[in-house]
């Protein structure tokens, strides 16, 4: 095991992996701008340093969290280079699922079922348009080298290729560097279910169950639960038995989650691998009671899994994400000083969160105020613990979504679980919170 571990990230991310290296008797370095100096994972830190040029760390690892360095295959080989254990995957596999074609043309070959589309990618508009064709509209336009829905629009007609095309080719070059694209068909309505895993370097494979994240916005997720409403034993099991293969197939090591699109009839199609710890973890966690985190840290470590095949699960779990954004402005970002900060507390209630009462949310950053978790027995139980624990969770200085998520838990959609990655959208006109003032 290792004795001191730099922890590459900040926000809620950092005091998380923070605790976790600590409960395993690991000292945690942390790194930080100035805009950062006063944050908690620098206070809770053994050691902090401010980016520069700091003296050596004296660390054997880095955690990267999530964002920031997680999926950047050159930094993994810049920490293997300098001897550092990169507390994530091998920088191969980053590489190979990063490019979204490739990814794809690996798992076809693994029996993994794939959204109908084109087998490469292309920066030519009339390839793009030839292929259009082909799949039938409406189409999604994707960035080949993307993710986090940056470099993706979607088309209903030929009409309005050229300007997607545009759009999201300028887009992905901006985000990415590569403008390449490679089109799928739309499956409309869809949910977005992803699968986590946990995977050592001896081969064993442990898959923890999938998460529901249709609740998005712009693909950008704000409400997630496990199990999902959407899967029955059957299908859960047969979801899980095509990342089993796919990790095997690829050669996967530590944390990853697989997404998929399940369409009305119940099919399920893969649309990528995301190669490191997601925001959306600890929703899994409470279901399983596996610490994803701590296994990350003893996986790279070189520790087997003490577990293999499914992890056992039990009750329901749900996680809202609170942005300091505004709703009713096109949820403008609302950077400032928290002026009050309560967050909820009681039974199965976990809150992940950087912020403290009298901190700032500065606007260089992501708009994360917290995480607010909650976990019971069943579905109803989960839903009525989640709506109380964010009526008693209090921010002031800043606007929040609070109220959208407590308009969205109330909604029949959401209550029934009969939702779809549209819903969020088909609501706005009867949310009082995404109403103008």
């Amino acid at each position: 095991m290792f004795s001191r571990v730099l922890v590459a990230n900040r926000g809620e991310i950092a005091v998380r992996i923070v605790r976790a290296l600590h409960e395993l008797g690991i000292e945690a370095v942390a790194v930080y701008s100035t805009a950062d100096r006063d944050a908690l994972h620098v206070e809770l830190a053994d050691e902090a340093v401010c980016i520069g040029p700091p003296a050596a760390t004296g660390c054997e690892a880095v955690h990267p969290g999530y964002g920031f360095l997680a999926e950047n295959p050159a930094f993994v080989r810049a920490c293997e280079d300098n001897d550092l254990v990169f507390v994530g995957p091998p920088a191969d596999v980053m590489e190979r699922m990063g490019d979204k074609v490739r990814a794809k043309e690996e798992l076809r070959a693994a029996g993994v079922p794939l959204v109908p589309g084109t087998d490469g990618g292309s920066a030519i508009l009339d390839d793009v348009r030839r292929a259009a064709a082909e799949i039938g509209f409406p189409v999604l336009v994707k960035a080949a080298a993307g993710g986090g829905g940056k470099g993706m629009r979607l088309v209903h007609a030929e009409d309005e290729l050229e300007g997607a095309y545009s759009a999201a080719s300028a887009e992905a070059v901006a985000a990415f560097g590569d403008g390449t694209l490679y089109l799928e068909k739309a499956l409309v309505p869809a949910r977005h279910v992803e699968v986590q895993v946990l995977c050592d370097s001896a081969g064993g494979i442990l898959t923890l169950g999938e998460r529901e994240c249709s609740v998005q916005r712009r693909h950008q997720k704000l409400i997630e639960e496990s199990p999902s409403p959407a899967l029955d034993a059957d299908a859960r099991e047969e979801m899980e038995a095509a990342v089993e293969r796919a990790c095997a197939a690829i050669g996967y090591r530590n944390a990853g989650t697989f997404e998929f699109l399940v369409g009305a009839d119940g099919s399920f199609h893969f649309i990528e691998v995301n190669c490191r710890l997601q925001v959306e973890h600890p929703v899994s966690e409470l279901v399983t009671g596996i610490d994803i985190v701590r296994e990350q840290v003893r996986i790279a470590a070189g520790g087997p899994l003490e577990l293999t095949g499914r992890a056992p699960r039990s009750g329901h779990a749900i996680e809202i994400r609170i942005n300091a954004e505004d709703p009713a402005r096109g949820f403008a970002p609302s950077p400032g000083l928290v002026t009050k900060f309560r967050p909820p507390l009681g039974p199965g209630t976990r809150v992940d969160t950087a912020i403290r009462e009298g901190g700032e949310i500065p606007p260089f950053y992501d708009s994360l105020v917290a995480k607010v978790i909650v976990w019971d027995e069943t579905r109803d139980l989960a839903l009525a613990r989640a709506s109380r624990a964010l009526t008693e969770l209090e921010v002031e200085g800043v606007a929040t979504t609070r109220e959208l998520a407590l308009e969205l838990l109330a909604s029949p959609e959401l209550r029934s679980g009969d939702y779809s990655t549209s819903t969020l959208a088909e609501l706005e006109g009867r949310l009082p919170s995404l109403s103008p003032a």
